[in-house]
């Protein structure tokens, strides 16, 4: 099939999907895989299910084994410093950074980080997401320097930072609205 005829096919199936029933297309697009995992540490950690979801989905896509091109790991894109750190701090013992592949490690991990994140600013998302992504400095600088005083997505300096919480918020909006969790 030609990459013309695959797009042609999409859009069909697509325009069939809003007109009839849009759920199972956007399940396509949304995937929910490792649920018993995410479910698992989302409620162990005080965190929507909900988002570590929509991280894992704007990430790494739930493909186990993606790296970036700065060398965040796994399902939930951990750099491997944080990762270890994390893991000491939730009393993970003889972690090596292959085991960060491990799509459970890597999503109790970064699950704890995330809870971390969000009380460290008070369960605000945005900021949260922003320091998941950008760096906890950052957004500390940021707020700081009185340059994310509103602590609004368009406020967020790092034009990468600012694309990923909106992708994540956008992937929350319909995980919520698409899985019972």
């Amino acid at each position: 099939m030609s990459k013309k005829s695959a797009i042609i096919l999409i859009i069909i199936i697509g325009a069939f999907a809003l007109y009839n029933n849009i759920s199972w297309f956007m399940k396509y697009i949304y995937p929910l895989k490792y649920e018993e995992s995410v479910i698992r540490y989302a409620t162990e950690y005080n965190v929507d299910p909900y988002l570590v979801a929509s991280v894992i989905k704007v990430e790494s896509n739930f493909s186990p084994k993606a790296v970036s091109t700065q060398g965040a790991i796994g399902l939930m894109q951990l750099m491997p410093e944080t990762a270890l750190w994390a893991a000491e701090k939730i009393g993970i013992q003889n972690i090596d950074i292959s085991d960060i592949n491990n799509p459970d490690l890597n999503i109790r991990i970064g699950t704890w980080y995330l809870a971390s994140l969000l009380n460290e600013f008070d369960d605000n998302i945005i900021l949260a997401l922003a320091a998941y992504n950008g760096g906890r400095g950052n957004v500390a600088e940021w707020q700081a320097q009185g340059s994310f005083e509103e602590k609004t997505i368009d406020e967020i300096p790092f034009s990468e930072t600012r694309n990923f919480v909106a992708k994540v918020i956008k992937s929350y909006k319909w995980y919520k609205r698409l899985y019972k969790l």
